[in-house]
This record gives C-alpha cells, sequence and structure tokens, in this order.
C-alpha cells in the first residue's frame, strides 16, 4: 500500500497511480465477473488486482513516487476490491460467505477509514498496521479458495477446507484488527488532548 508520507515534488500522475486506477477496472470486472458465474475469469482478475496493490506500494516507496491522491486513492481502492468481491459472494450459493460476514469486513472498514480521516486530518499519523497488512492478506486468500472452489463441480477436500478455514480466519482478523485500530487512535487522540 502507498502508506509512506507524501512527498512535495512527486506528480499525481505517476506509475503507482495508474496501477492504482488499473486496480480500480479490475475490482468491477471481478464483481461483474462473479454476477455472471464466470468464476476462472473473475479469480484471474482478482489475482493481478491483488498483486496490483504490493507493486504499486513498492515502486511508490522505492522511487519516491508517494503522493496525496495515492494515499487516499489506493486504500479505497483495496476497499473497493475485498467489500464488493465479499458482497458479491454473498449471493452465490455455496461460496460459503454469510451476509453478515460482507457486512463485518464494510462495517470494519468505514470505521477505520473514518478514524484515518479523523487523525490524519488533524495532522497525526495513521497508517496501516501489519495487523491491517495481515488482514488483507487472509481476506485474499479467502476470496481466492471461494473462487477456485466454485470453478469446480466437485472441489478438493483440501481446498474445501481451506476455504472455510480462511474465510471464518478472515472474519476473526478483521474483527480484531478493527478492535486494534480503534484502541489506537484512541490512543493518539487521548495524546492529543493531554498535550493541549
Amino acid at each position: 500500500m502507498t502508506t509512506a508520507p507524501a512527498t512535495a515534488t512527486a506528480s499525481p500522475w505517476n506509475v503507482p497511480n495508474l496501477l492504482t486506477s488499473i486496480r480500480l477496472v479490475l475490482a468491477i470486472a471481478v464483481i461483474a465477473l462473479i454476477a455472471m458465474h464466470w468464476y476462472g475469469w473473475a479469480f484471474i482478475a482478482f489475482v493481478v488486482a491483488a498483486s496490483t496493490d504490493w507493486v504499486d506500494g513498492f515502486y511508490a516507496r522505492r522511487y519516491g513516487q508517494v503522493t496525496k491522491l495515492g494515499r487516499i486513492f489506493d486504500p479505497f481502492v483495496d476497499k473497493i476490491v475485498i467489500c464488493g468481491a465479499f458482497i458479491a459472494l454473498v449471493e452465490i450459493a455455496g461460496s460459503g460467505i454469510a451476509a453478515w460476514m460482507a457486512i463485518v469486513v464494510v462495517a470494519r472498514e468505514l470505521l477505520v477509514t473514518s478514524l484515518r480521516g479523523l487523525i490524519e486530518g488533524g495532522g497525526g499519523d495513521f497508517s496501516a498496521s501489519q495487523l491491517g497488512k495481515w488482514k488483507m492478506v487472509l481476506q485474499c486468500v479467502a476470496v481466492g479458495a471461494v473462487l477456485l472452489c466454485l470453478m469446480q463441480t466437485e472441489p478438493a477436500d483440501w481446498l474445501q477446507w481451506l476455504r472455510l478455514g480462511s474465510i471464518w480466519g478472515a472474519v476473526a482478523l478483521t474483527v480484531y484488527s478493527g478492535f486494534d485500530y480503534v484502541v489506537a487512535a484512541a490512543r493518539i487522540m487521548n495524546t492529543d488532548q493531554s498535550a493541549q
């Protein structure tokens, strides 16, 4: 993710933001492909979209192309990729993703985004934590495993266990990381109030 401090000289028209734009198009494609039951193509588009998240973040930090636009645009598109996939899969029979799971994922993202806007709007730093990044990884594994299962008439036992474990693991880590962000935000706000 492009979470490093923004540089004054970096142009918003750069490679990382271009990759993020491509990821947004792929996210929309994933949602549409799931709705059309084209799970193989949806899986490919999702894997490419998830991969570009790492690539654009690495490129931005490596070549000093972190921008204010990227700091907002990148996490926004991440949320479209994950939340969109979870919501789309709720309607698919046999996906293993219930409506309440998608609600938990979306609610957590809205909460953290609100806290980040509040703190960074006041000049603080609320960059993504390692726990938040691992949450994203597990969510991606869950979506990928679900799509792989949907591609097959009779998925292998190990794949079904991977789907089940990654879905519940992703939901659990989503809740825990959300709680962790709330605690961190409260600590930062209490510190700021004490300093005034």
